[in-house]
C-alpha cells in the first residue's frame, strides 16, 4: 500500500510517500481502507519532534481517518467487513491514517452514517472529541452559560460552535475573515465577531453585558490568554485547546474573578471518558446537530502541502488527505 512516512523529525518536506506491506489485523483488530484522513496541527507538532509524546521513526502520522472496513481480526463482533466507519485512534504509528490502509483495535471504530461523507468523517475525531471534552469534561459547561470560542472557523472551533448550540449555550464565536465568519455565522454562533480588529475585546464584554464569558474556548493560547483573563467572567473557565509559543500573562486577571486556566490534551482522556464522547458524537452525527466541515481536500501525495495549510491563519473547516 502507500504511505506517508515520518523518517527523520523536521519541516514538511519530511512526509515521504512509501510503498509499505499491506497491515495484518491481529486478534480484536480491524484494517480499514482509508478514504479520507484528517490533518490537525498536532500532527505538524509531531512531525516537527516539538512534542512531549513522539514516536519511534519511522512512522506513519494521523489518527483521524474514515473509511471502510476491509478486514476483521479473530474475536471481532462488533463490526464486520464493509461497514463505514470513523477512526478514533489507530493501533500503532506504523499504521496511521496518512495511508491506504490503517490498523486498528476495533473498539477504536465507530459507525459512519450514511448521510456523512468519508471526508466528513475524518473530520470527526479529534476535532468533535477535543470540543466536547473541552466544553462538558473540563469547562462543565451549563446551559445559558456565554461560550466564546476563539478561533470558531477551524475544525475544533466549528465543532464547538454545534456543539455548544446543542447544549443551549450562548455563543459568541470569533474568526479572522469574512468567510470564516460567515461559516461560523451559519453553524449557530449568536455573535460573531472578528479578532483582527482593535476593539473586539470591547465588543465582548457589551454582548455580556460587561459580565465576559463564562466558558472559553482557546484554540491559539500564546496570542490570545492574556486577552482571554480580560474577557473572562467570575468563575469562568478558559480551557487551552491550542497553544504555538510562550507568552507573557498577569496572573492577578485570575484572582479577581475566581477563574481557571485549564489545558486539554485529547489522549489524556479515561477509556470511560472516550465513550461517552464518541457516544454523544455518534448520536449528534446520525440526528444531523453536527456537521463536519472540510474546507480542503488534498491528494495523499501532498501531505506537505496540507501541514503548511493546517497551520496558515485564516483556518476554514478541515482539511483533508485522498489516498
Amino acid at each position: 500500500m502507500k504511505a506517508i512516512r515520518v523518517h527523520k523529525f523536521g519541516g514538511p518536506e519530511v512526509l515521504q510517500l512509501d510503498d509499505v506491506p499491506d497491515p495484518k489485523p491481529g486478534p480484536g483488530q480491524v484494517v480499514v481502507r482509508v478514504r479520507a484522513a484528517g490533518v490537525n496541527p498536532v500532527d505538524t507538532y509531531v512531525r516537527s519532534g516539538n512534542y512531549p509524546m513522539l514516536p519511534a521513526l519511522p512512522y506513519v502520522p494521523g489518527n483521524d481517518c474514515a473509511g471502510v472496513i476491509e478486514t476483521v481480526g479473530e474475536a471481532v463482533t462488533r463490526v464486520k467487513k464493509g461497514n463505514r466507519v470513523y477512526v478514533v485512534r489507530t493501533t500503532t504509528p506504523l499504521c496511521g491514517g496518512y495511508a491506504e490502509l490503517a490498523v486498528c483495535d476495533a473498539s477504536m471504530v465507530h459507525p459512519l452514517p450514511a448521510t456523512v461523507s468519508f471526508s466528513q468523517g475524518a473530520a470527526v475525531s479529534v476535532p468533535y472529541g477535543t470540543a466536547y471534552r473541552g466544553l462538558h469534561h473540563k469547562a462543565h459547561a451549563r446551559p445559558g452559560e456565554t461560550v466564546l470560542v476563539h478561533g470558531a472557523s477551524g475544525g475544533v472551533g466549528i465543532a464547538a460552535v454545534q456543539l455548544a448550540v446543542a447544549h443551549g449555550m450562548i455563543v459568541i464565536g470569533t474568526a479572522g475573515t469574512e468567510r470564516g465568519r460567515k461559516l461560523v455565522a451559519e453553524h449557530g454562533a449568536h455573535h460573531v465577531l472578528d479578532h483582527t480588529a482593535p476593539d473586539y475585546l470591547q465588543k465582548i464584554m457589551e454582548l455580556t453585558g460587561t459580565r465576559g464569558a463564562d466558558v472559553i474556548l482557546e484554540m491559539l493560547a500564546n496570542v490570545n490568554l492574556q486577552k482571554d483573563l480580560d474577557v473572562v467572567a467570575r468563575f469562568g473557565r478558559i480551557v487551552v485547546i491550542g497553544n504555538r509559543g510562550t507568552i507573557e500573562i498577569n496572573p492577578r486577571g485570575t484572582m479577581g474573578r475566581d477563574a481557571a486556566i485549564i489545558g486539554l490534551a485529547l489522549w489524556n482522556a479515561s477509556p470511560e471518558d472516550m465513550a461517552s464522547i464518541h457516544a454523544a458524537i455518534g448520536a449528534g452525527l446520525a440526528g444531523g446537530t453536527l456537521r463536519p466541515v472540510v474546507g480542503q481536500e488534498l491528494p495523499l501525495k501532498e501531505a506537505a502541502r496540507a501541514h503548511e495549510a493546517v497551520l496558515k491563519p485564516g483556518a476554514y473547516g478541515k482539511i483533508v488527505l485522498i489516498p
